[in-house]
């Protein structure tokens, strides 16, 4: 698996693009603005796009999600509980963040432990509700990115609709924390981690 990393839009999102080096087979995670980057490096990579796979639906996240869909014509993923916020501008708050409004349905409704396969790789969906009640966590091959559920020594805030810090620390402790320390974490926001890190230093998982 190869991967590049770009902080994108007003709020910085990560967008992650995951691709095979010799298939070219290509996955966008949240693509949260600034599609011309996005669309440059896919370009100049000559990847070709199969699934857009959002991390949950608020609208740093989705950004530059429609322009990316009709240029590529991928699948966009997303867990069904998020489906509804990502039909409507008003939940999904892209207007509200500043960006132009996303409305638009999923063409696949993910579920907890799905398999999405690349060639050469395998993206297993863990469903981490606490965020949003359909946030997501992707692992794949000892990396995982974590969206707004874990961050370096931090996690994601509860206080949006569909928000629960309960069930935010229940999705961590059992879904992220269980997998091997070594396992490199990739967040929605700021840099990167490994689940080790965050068992020792992560002040809200104490």
């Amino acid at each position: 698996m190869e991967f590049k990393r770009f902080p994108l839009g007003i709020y910085q999102a990560n967008c992650y693009i995951l691709y095979d080096k010799n298939t070219k087979e290509a996955a966008v995670i949240d693509p949260g603005g600034d599609f011309e980057v996005i669309k440059s490096f896919v370009e100049d990579s000559g990847l070709k796009v199969k699934y857009i796979i959002l991390t949950h639906g608020h609208g740093d996240h989705i950004g530059a999600l429609m322009e990316l869909k009709e240029y590529t014509g991928a699948e966009v993923c997303i867990h069904g509980e998020d489906n509804p916020m990502l039909r409507s501008s008003r939940m999904n708050l892209t207007a509200l963040m500043g960006y132009n409004p996303v409305e638009m349905s999923a063409d696949r409704l993910l579920e907890d432990g799905e398999i999405l396969r690349l060639e050469g790789m395998e993206l297993e969906i863990i469903h981490t509700p606490g965020h949003s009640r359909g946030g997501i966590c992707i692992y794949c091959d000892g990396s995982l990115f974590s969206g707004d559920t874990l961050f370096a020594c931090s996690i994601g805030r509860t206080d949006l609709p569909g928000g629960s810090n309960d069930e935010l620390i229940e999705s961590i402790k059992n879904k992220l924390l269980v997998l091997p320390d070594d396992t490199a974490v990739y967040p929605g926001h700021g840099p990167s981690s490994t689940i080790s890190i965050e068992k020792k230093r992560n002040p809200f998982l104490r």
